[in-house]
């Protein structure tokens, strides 16, 4: 009886499976400035990764609505082998697929990736933000997963931040008890605090502390702008990266303080709540179900005199922004015409809906998107939506820094067109990830360029961590140059390199700047659209 039941042991742990992860992995420990933390040296892929780790007090009680807090040392060794909590946050944008360990309010984790042995030292190092809205997203998410970039050579950092009501409420009494006297871009200031840590701790991962890159898509995109432009954090960075977004109207863009006080002042009458010390007496799913009872979608960063002194292009004008190499673009469709034409796509209802928004500037409007079939409609009014949407507000961002800056400014317009899904069940989802398609769900277009968010898993090298579509040679092939441009970039502050196409950096006196077409054959162009945004320029009045 002995002898089988060690038998059965035996066969048993022959036969059950066992992660590869686990298999190549054996852990390894670093010491960082408050302590001992332990994570996972994989032998096969040469990397060792970090995940989990903290990088400021866990905002809640008394320091919820706060500006991060510095962690104080811990005893012993801290295990960071697991993906933290993900900030609190309803899926607004669908399945983002998420790897981390639940929702929390506790949820200021970073993860780090590095390919440095023992006597390395001095590896650039690149910091993701994660898009969403400043209401969703999660670093842990497959798509930043930090890995492939890791094996070009260098040390990547993915970062929680608070999100939405958690991250960017502002109220009075907020801003009275505050040392620097204002409220909100709690959120920022998270992306902030993880720049700190970096700067004091990387080097413990073979990093540069001197050659940080920040990236970010959508609101990441976003906090890079804001990043960049503020006092706090712009001594802290090398070079940048944008996908697809700035803080710059109308996208997101920065509030003055008073008015950002004065909505969240509204929100809490409007929710029967009379203090900050009695929305604080909540509990996490109380104020989770209030704002989303709400139906609000976030609260807006500020210009709290703190983090964000002026409006973005003032900071720029002012040529007070980070001084550094910047590289930034946006996709061919970033959002489907019908938001523009809520309608079909006809000339009459193009032309109508044309007229109803520009009044005084329609014929110029029609001049600069101009259609004459279906066809052409769909095209003319997917350009102006997505323009609307995040495109503008990104050139912005780019005629800001090439005119006000002595850094190579580069632009890519990413036009590969996504293969389908697998699942004919699915539909993509505006910011990443699927949904399920209900019976009543219109039946999708084909689509006439390349959406919102496709170009994440492209550029990180991480198709073969999103299954959701049927990837082609041709997408590796798409994927590979746009992540070796990246990596070139993030490594020298240049993308060139390796016999890819060449990028030349735009000059603040080309009238017509180049841009890169990333797609299957990918190649350097004059800019061909700039007149529209030149036009919503003097709409907007940045």
């Amino acid at each position: 009886m002995k002898n089988y039941v060690i038998l059965s042991l035996v066969l048993f742990t022959i036969i059950m499976p066992v992660s590869s992860q686990e298999t190549n992995s054996f852990p390894v420990q670093t010491k960082v400035e408050n302590g001992i933390i332990e994570g996972n040296y994989n032998t096969h892929t040469g990397i060792q990764t970090y995940f989990g780790v903290p990088f400021a007090k866990p905002p809640v009680g008394e320091l919820r609505w706060k500006a991060p807090q510095p962690l104080g040392p811990w005893e012993g060794v801290k295990q960071t082998k697991q993906f933290g909590p993900r900030p609190m946050q309803t899926m607004v944008f669908g399945d983002m697929n998420s790897r981390s360990n639940g929702v929390s309010e506790d949820c200021l984790y970073l993860n780090v990736w590095t390919p440095a042995k023992r006597d390395t030292k001095d590896l650039p190092v690149l910091v993701y933000f994660y898009g969403g809205g400043n209401v969703a997203g999660d670093a842990s998410e497959p798509r930043y997963d930090g890995e492939s970039m890791a094996k070009k050579g260098m040390v990547v950092v993915t970062t929680n931040y608070r999100l939405n009501i958690f991250g960017f409420l502002a109220h009075s009494q907020l801003s009275e008890e505050a040392p620097y006297k204002a409220s909100g871009n709690y959120g920022m200031l998270d992306q902030h605090a993880a720049l700190q840590w970096v700067r004091k701790n990387i080097s413990a991962f073979g990093g540069n502390p001197q050659k940080v890159t920040i990236a970010g898509e959508s609101a990441g995109s976003i906090g890079v702008s804001a990043q960049m432009a503020s006092p706090l954090s712009k001594d802290l960075i090398a070079g940048a990266i944008g996908e697809s977004g700035a803080a710059i109207h109308p996208t997101l863009a920065p509030v003055p303080l008073a008015e950002a006080e004065q909505q969240g002042n509204d929100f809490l009458q409007k929710a029967g709540v009379e203090s900050i010390a009695d929305l604080r007496k909540l509990s996490t799913r109380d104020i989770y179900e209030i704002y989303n009872e709400s139906g609000r979608f976030g609260f807006p960063m500020v210009i709290d005199g703190y983090f964000l002194p002026k409006s973005l292009p003032e900071i720029f004008e002012e040529q007070k922004q980070a001084q550094v190499p910047l590289l930034l673009g946006w996709n061919s469709a970033e959002i489907p015409g019908m938001a523009f034409t809520q309608g079909p796509y006809t000339l009459e209802n193009f032309k109508a809906k044309v007229m109803e928004s520009y009044p005084k500037k329609y014929k110029e409007v029609l001049e600069l998107y101009p259609a004459g079939s279906s066809k052409e409609v769909e095209y003319a009014a997917t350009d102006l939506a997505s323009d609307r949407f995040i495109v503008y507000s990104t050139w912005k961002w780019f005629d800001l820094h090439r005119k006000n800056s002595q850094q190579p400014v580069y632009r890519y317009l990413y036009s590969k067109l996504r293969p389908p899904l697998k699942n004919t069940n699915l539909v993509s989802g505006l910011a990443g990830g699927t949904v399920e398609s209900t019976g009543d769900s219109p039946k999708q277009p084909e689509p006439i360029g390349a959406p919102h968010a496709c170009e994440i898993e492209y550029c990180m090298g991480n198709l073969h961590l999103v299954d959701d579509y049927a990837w082609t040679a041709e997408d590796f092939k798409v994927s590979e140059t746009m992540q070796n441009y990246f990596a070139n970039f993030i490594i020298s502050g240049n993308p060139n390199g390796q016999e890819l196409p060449e990028w030349p950096s735009a000059k603040a006196k080309d009238f017509t700047p180049p841009v890169m077409v990333i797609d299957v054959e990918s190649k350097a162009v004059d800019a061909q659209n700039d007149a529209r945004y030149q036009f919503l320029d003097k709409q907007y009045g940045n």
